[in-house]
C-alpha cells in the first residue's frame, strides 16, 4: 500500500524537522561557549595514560581533558589520536583512573599572563603554589598577538650588558636578547651561577622555570639564592621532580609564555630554565608511552622536533617590542657533552658556559673553563681592545693548562720560554680575580677588576741601609 501525496509531505517533514532539532543539539554541543561538552569513556588503563573512546572525532592534538573519577576531576592532555579512541598523558600521578569514567574534551589549554604575576609562583598549569591569592587574568586578546615573529621581522642583537660575574662578563659576554647555554653535570654548581645571572639589574622582569627539581630545594632557591629583591620582579614557574612528565613537559612552556607576554610589553626579560635536559626527559617518556621508538640512546625523534620548537621563541621580538634573553641549563649525564640532548641544544643556542667539575674540585668559584665557553654574539659586546685582550687571556691559559703536567714533573725551567713564564706567573692571578660567591659584590665592570688584581703590588721602600 502506498502513502497518499499528503501523508509523504508530512513524513519528509517530520524528518527534515528531526534533522535540523539534531543540528541545532549537535551545535550547541560543539559550541566552545557551551555547558555541554563533548566526551567520551575511558577503555584503557596504563601507568602512564588511558585511552578513551568516544572523542576520535573532535579531539586535537594537545587538547586539555577532565577526568571525573571516584578521587575527584583530574586534567591531561590528548597526545595521540586514533580513529578508535584517543591517548591521554594525565596530569596528576594518580592511579584513580577506572574503565568506564567520563572524560570531558575541554579543548586547547591557554594562559593569560597579568603583570601582577611578578613575585608570585606558579605550576606548568599557571596555578599559584605559593599561598598567595588567585592570579589576575590577562586580556584574552592578548594571546593572538602573542606569536613568534618571523625570522625577518625580528630585532637584530647586538646591546651587550653586565651580568655581574666577573668571568661571564669578560670570556663569554652577554647580549640582550642572546640564548645561552650552562652546560654542566650534577653537583658542579650550575644552579648557583644561574642565581647569580638572575640577580643581574638589567632586567625589567626575570622569569624562572624549575623543572625536575628537587622538592625541598625549590623554596630555598627561591627565598634564599634568588632573594627578596629579586624576586619582586620574578615569575617562578615550578614543576618537581616528583610530579608526572606531563606537568615537567608543560612547565618550560608557560615560562616561555609568561615571557613572551612581558616582551609583548616592552620589557627586557631574562628567561631561566632549569633545566632543559629534564624537559627532554618528560618528552621522552611522554613520547614513549605513546610507542614511539627511540632513535639517540633512548631519545624519540620528537624530542630533537620539540627542543628547537620551545627555544626560537626566545630571543629578541618585533620592533616595537622587548626581548627575552634566556640562559638554558644543560644537565651533562655522566658528564658527556656528546650527550644527543646536549649536543642538540648547543647547535641551536647561541653560545656555551662549560662547567668543569675539575675545577670545582680546585676551588674555583664559578667553576667555568674559559677555553671550552664561547658567546657567539661576543665581538657585538666586546670593544676592539677587550677582543685582542681575552685572545692574549685565553693564549695564556691554554699554555698554562697543556704545560701542567710537564711542570708537575719538574721538567720546567724558568727563563726559556718567555711566554711560558708570563703564564706561569699571571695565569693563577686570572684565576683568582675570576672566583666569586653569590655573597660577593656584583662587578660593575669586570675588566677594570681584572686590571687592579693583575697589577703588579707596591712595595714599601726600603733604604739601602736597611
Amino acid at each position: 500500500m502506498t502513502l497518499s501525496l499528503p501523508s509523504s509531505r508530512i513524513a519528509l517533514q517530520a524528518k527534515d524537522n528531526s534533522l535540523e532539532a539534531l543540528e541545532r543539539a549537535w551545535r550547541r554541543v560543539a559550541d566552545e561557549h557551551t555547558m555541554i561538552r563533548r566526551g567520551g569513556r575511558i577503555t584503557e588503563v596504563s601507568p602512564t595514560h588511558f585511552r578513551v573512546r568516544g572523542l576520535s572525532d573532535v579531539a586535537r592534538l594537545g587538547d586539555m581533558v577532565e577526568h571525573r573519577s571516584r578521587a575527584g576531576i583530574r586534567h591531561g592532555e590528548i597526545v595521540q589520536i586514533t580513529p578508535a579512541d584517543v591517548l591521554v598523558a594525565p596530569f596528576e600521578r594518580s592511579g584513580d583512573a577506572g574503565v568506564g569514567d567520563v572524560v570531558i574534551d575541554l579543548g586547547p589549554f591557554t594562559i593569560l599572563p597579568h603583570d601582577s604575576w611578578r613575585g608570585r609562583a606558579i605550576d606548568a598549569l599557571a596555578r599559584p603554589i605559593d599561598g598567595g591569592p588567585h592570579l589576575a587574568q590577562g586580556d584574552p586578546d592578548e594571546a593572538a598577538l602573542i606569536t613568534q615573529p618571523p625570522a625577518l621581522a625580528r630585532q637584530r642583537v647586538g646591546t651587550g650588558f653586565q651580568t655581574g660575574v666577573k668571568v661571564i662578563d669578560i670570556f663569554t659576554p652577554i647580549c640582550f636578547g642572546q640564548r645561552l647555554g650552562i652546560f654542566a653535570g650534577s653537583g658542579v654548581g650550575k644552579s648557583t651561577l644561574l642565581a647569580m645571572l638572575a640577580a643581574a639589574s638589567a632586567f625589567d622582569t626575570v622569569v624562572v622555570a624549575l623543572v625536575g627539581e628537587r622538592g625541598r630545594e625549590v623554596r630555598e632557591f627561591l627565598e634564599d639564592t634568588i632573594g627578596p629583591q629579586c624576586m619582586a620582579k620574578t615569575v617562578a614557574v615550578v614543576s618537581t621532580s616528583d610530579e608526572s612528565a606531563m606537568m615537567r613537559r608543560r612547565a618550560p612552556d608557560t615560562a616561555m609564555r609568561v615571557a613572551e607576554h612581558f616582551r609583548l610589553k616592552g620589557d627586557r626579560v631574562l628567561l631561566i630554565l632549569d633545566s632543559i635536559t629534564r624537559f627532554a626527559h618528560a618528552l621522552r617518556e611522554v613520547a614513549t608511552g605513546t610507542g614511539e621508538p627511540p632513535v639517540a640512546r633512548g631519545y624519540p625523534a620528537s624530542v630533537f622536533t620539540e627542543l628547537p620548537k620551545l627555544l626560537e621563541r626566545a630571543g629578541p621580538g618585533a620592533e616595537g617590542s622587548g626581548s627575552i634573553t634566556a640562559i638554558i641549563s644543560v644537565l651533562i649525564d655522566g658528564d658527556d657533552h656528546n650527550d644527543p640532548v646536549a649536543d642538540s641544544v648547543r647547535g641551536i643556542l647561541d653560545g656555551h658556559v662549560v662547567l668543569d667539575r675539575a675545577i670545582a674540585e680546585q676551588g674555583r668559584y664559578p667553576p667555568v673553563n674559559p677555553l671550552a665557553s664561547i658567546s657567539r654574539l661576543a665581538p657585538r659586546a666586546w670593544s676592539d681592545d677587550q677582543r685582542t685582550l681575552v685572545t692574549k687571556l685565553k693564549a695564556m691559559i691554554s699554555r698554562f693548562e697543556s704545560t701542567r703536567d710537564i711542570r708537575l714533573l719538574g721538567a720546567y725551567q724558568p727563563g726559556a720560554d718567555a711566554e711560558l713564564d708570563a703564564a706561569v706567573k699571571q695565569v693563577p692571578l686570572i684565576y683568582e680575580a675570576m672566583t666569586q660567591t653569590p655573597r660577593d659584590r656584583a662587578s660593575a665592570d669586570a675588566f677594570a677588576d681584572l686590571a687592579r688584581h693583575l697589577k703588579p703590588k707596591e712595595r714599601p721602600h726600603v733604604s739601602p741601609q736597611g
